[in-house]
């Protein structure tokens, strides 16, 4: 069973930066892309970053030069580096996995960005 935990999340200023965490269990993620999304009320779920297992990124126009994504395969962790926050990055975000044709979530990290 694949599990995620994320944490990091918080409420700073406009302008200021968080660290999201994401640690996973369960399965040779090592080999795995992971994923960071975000969802606000009402909203989709909005794709946010990826690293692929060979270490490969890819950004979504919107946090692109803001966010960096990394991980730690010795410490099964994945992270998201939030620089230069704004307001409308305030939402809920989580982390993603696809295993074995199965979508793996975690339970999500509440950032809030006051202006």
């Amino acid at each position: 069973q694949v599990q995620l935990v994320e944490s990091g999340g918080g409420l700073v200023q406009a302008g200021g930066s968080l660290r999201l965490s994401c640690v996973a269990s369960g399965a040779n993620l090592r080999i795995s892309a992971m994923n960071w999304y975000r969802q606000a009320p009402g909203n989709q779920r909005e794709w946010v970053a990826t690293i692929t297992g060979g270490g490969s990124t890819a950004y979504a126009d919107s946090v692109k030069g803001r966010f960096t994504i990394s991980r730690d395969n010795a410490k099964e962790t994945v992270y998201l580096q939030m620089n230069s926050l704004k307001s409308e990055d305030t939402t809920v975000y989580y982390c993603n996995t696809n295993w074995r044709g199965v979508a793996y979530w975690g339970q999500g990290t509440q950032v809030t960005v006051s202006s």
